[in-house]
């Protein structure tokens, strides 16, 4: 580290901090060929990319000088996707500049942004903030960019994912064009290419992901547990490891909210953290875990970027993330700095193979297994117990006095049990789970079901259990709609075990009788009966299941019965009995001359015959009707008046209009 050129006062920083090497992008940012350039960084959470800028900037911001000058408007400007790594790096920066004289100041969204507009008219060597506050106070010409020497855009990918893209490129367009431009992103798309291209001049190229593993200090584990079980596998889980500060993650808001709850009740210190909190809430969180007054913290997807706990050792994905990169991104909040870290998938049997997929298209190797069972946690308990600083370090006065106040009038062994007691009751209790099943090994691209060619081989017959087998019966059958669908899932379920396990299913009409491995049968009648009353009973039947002692089958259609000539007959189907006889056979029908003719049939109406009905086109002669000249003739209407109608006016003639005189024209006088 001596050799790079780094800046006094920074090298003293990092001093204190006792960093003895630097990381892989840190010391390619700091080489000669990314000297006064902008650079284009592509490197993994966890790598030290704040730290990395902030000693590339030193040389920008500082030069030869030991302590940046008066504090008016910024010299850098740093952009971040979220609120917590904004806040993140404000916090980095502020130890490494310390010494330094910078004055930092945050401008994110859920802030007071009249303080922030007041914190920057006093002047600030750099400014990090969120795009769309850095934009507004832009607009509002309370953040003036004219003396900007470098930007620096943190995690662009995401900040492109989130929509940010127009309030990068106004802020990057009000900078001065002769600024450094430094773009940090865990992967180089094709929308991060074309942003640097635009605002990036003759940038230098970093890989600093190529050439190791990302995540090199974090272990990946898997923990099958049963899909009821998984609350109980968490708390399992966190008393066995027992890190000094964990994270758990969940997909949604609501889920956090429950098993926030639950580790509540358990009795464990715990912090929530989501996007429906605010600002001021997410800081006490935070501020909590730092502090030791909280170790858990029960989170989503908001604290998979920026957040940084420097005791984090354990981070539990109690549901598993969307895609890779989320898998990577919240692991990386462990194992930071060169520190170990744990990372935990809790995985049910239905999701076993969308954990192998996220597992092999990050690339990562993990270990599988059970969760920890009780008896192991309490043996832990001993361990940690006889280790336990107070039996190394010399009591007080006051505690020795008050011991031998206790032997006085106790009992050696019941002030120990008394004790032992205490130390238990500051730790939840342990669960009973049990592992769903072995260890499947991890398989290749070539042997997954999924992918080109997946489905090319035969699968092979589903394996059948072997060994003993233990006869049980269900009280539901074809009469409750029993299916084999929700049959086999109801017994994993309630007998805590999985369904290789589970031999023969037969469904009959009032019950079902299966088969289950001699193995497992005890545990699986122990976890039965503590059903509740509304569970469907299940008793032991004991003998096994005779193989030809099959339910009575429902007739196919070869075994109806069948009539004279060997053809099948209509089964009785509820229908009325028809009102019709046997039909003859067809040789005992009368031949088609014996029939008796159409016009020969009686019918029923009792209508005439159509020999004797007039023909359709028939029309009387002309000559009965009467001719023209015996029609009597007109002789006019009858004398009389025609009836008066409703409101007819009186008769009569009505007067003739005369029209008004006209009157002759005369000049008008003057």
């Amino acid at each position: 580290m001596t050799d790079l050129p780094i800046s006094p006062p920074l090298a003293r920083a990092l001093a204190a901090r006792d960093y003895t090497d630097l990381t892989t992008v840190q010391e390619d940012v700091m080489s000669f060929a990314a000297q006064d350039r902008d650079l284009l960084v592509s490197a993994q959470t966890g790598s030290g990319k704040t730290v990395a800028y902030g000693l590339a900037l030193a040389a920008t911001l500082l030069g030869e000088a030991e302590r940046l000058g008066q504090a008016s408007d910024p010299l850098a400007l740093i952009i971040a996707p979220t609120r917590e790594l904004a806040l993140q790096v404000q916090r980095e920066l502020a130890w490494l500049y310390a010494e330094a004289g910078a004055k930092i100041v945050a401008c994110v969204g859920g802030m007071d942004p009249k303080r922030e507009r007041t914190l920057l008219a006093e002047g600030a060597h750099i400014v990090v903030g969120t795009p769309g506050r850095l934009r507004d106070h832009v607009e509002r010409r309370a953040l003036d960019l004219s003396e900007l020497l470098a930007v620096v855009l943190d995690e662009a990918d995401e900040m492109l994912d989130l929509g940010f893209r127009d309030d990068l490129e106004f802020i990057l367009k009000a900078a001065p064009e002769t600024r450094r431009t430094l773009l940090f992103s865990a992967t180089l798309p094709t929308g991060i290419v074309t942003l640097a291209k635009r605002f990036q001049q003759h940038a230098h190229r970093i890989e600093a992901a190529a050439g190791e593993r990302g995540h090199a200090d974090i272990e990946y584990r898997v923990m099958r547990v049963l899909p009821n079980e998984i609350e109980h596998g968490i708390v399992n889980l966190l008393r066995h490891i027992d890190p000094p500060t964990a994270i758990v993650f969940c997909n949604t808001r609501n889920a956090v909210r429950h098993l926030h709850a639950t580790l509540m009740e358990r009795g464990f210190s715990v912090v929530i953290l989501s996007g429906e909190l605010g600002q001021h809430e997410r800081n006490q969180a935070l501020q909590a875990l730092r502090d030791g007054r909280a170790r858990i913290c029960v989170a989503t997807d908001v604290a998979a970027r920026g957040i940084d706990l420097p005791n984090l050792g354990l981070v539990i994905h109690a549901e598993l993330p969307s895609d890779p990169e989320v898998l990577q991104h919240r692991s990386g909040r462990t194992g930071r700095a060169g520190r170990k870290g744990v990372s935990v998938l809790v995985v049910p049997p239905s999701r076993q193979r969308r954990a192998e997929s996220l597992l092999a298209n990050a690339g990562l190797i993990a270990q599988w297994g059970g969760p920890p069972s009780a008896e192991d946690i309490r043996v832990l308990d001993r361990q940690r117990l006889m280790q336990d600083p107070l039996f190394t370090e010399a009591p007080a006065d006051e505690d020795v006095k008050m011991a031998e106040a206790l032997l006085a009038e106790k009992s050696p062994e019941i002030i120990a049990a008394a004790f032992a007691k205490l130390y238990r009751a500051r730790h939840p209790e342990p669960e009973d789970v049990s592992d769903p099943g072995a260890a499947r090994p991890m398989r290749s691209p070539q042997d997954r079901d999924y992918g080109p060619g997946a489905r090319d081989k035969d699968r092979g017959p589903r394996a059948r259990p072997t060994g003993g087998m233990v006869r049980f019966k269900l009280e539901a059958g074809r009469q409750n709609r029993a299916d084999p669908k929700w049959i086999l899932p109801l017994i994993c379920r309630r007998g805590k075990v999985t369904r290789d396990d589970v031999g023969a299913i037969r469904i009959f009409d009032t019950h079902t009788e299966f088969e289950v491995i001699e193995a497992a049968a005890d545990q699986f009648i122990a976890q039965a009966r503590r059903g509740n009353e509304e569970d469907v009973p299940i008793t032991p039947i004991g003998e096994r299941m005779d193989r030809n002692e099959r339910p009575a089958a429902r007739p196919r259609s070869d075994d109806r019965p069948r009539g004279y000539e060997g053809k099948p007959v209509a089964r009785n189907r509820g229908k009325p009995a028809s009102g019709y006889g046997d039909k003859p056979r067809y040789d005992d029908r009368p031949r088609y001359e014996d029939r008796p003719r159409f016009e020969d049939k009686p019918r029923a109406d009792a209508k005439p015959k159509f020999d004797t009905k007039p023909k359709f086109d028939a029309k009387p002669k002309f000559d009965a009707k009467p001719r023209f000249d015996d029609k009597p003739r007109f002789e006019g209407k009858a004398p009389g008046k025609p009836p008066a109608r409703a409101g007819a006016k009186p008769a009569g003639i009505a007067p003739k209009k005369t029209a008004a005189p006209k009157k002759k024209w005369k000049p008008d006088r003057e």
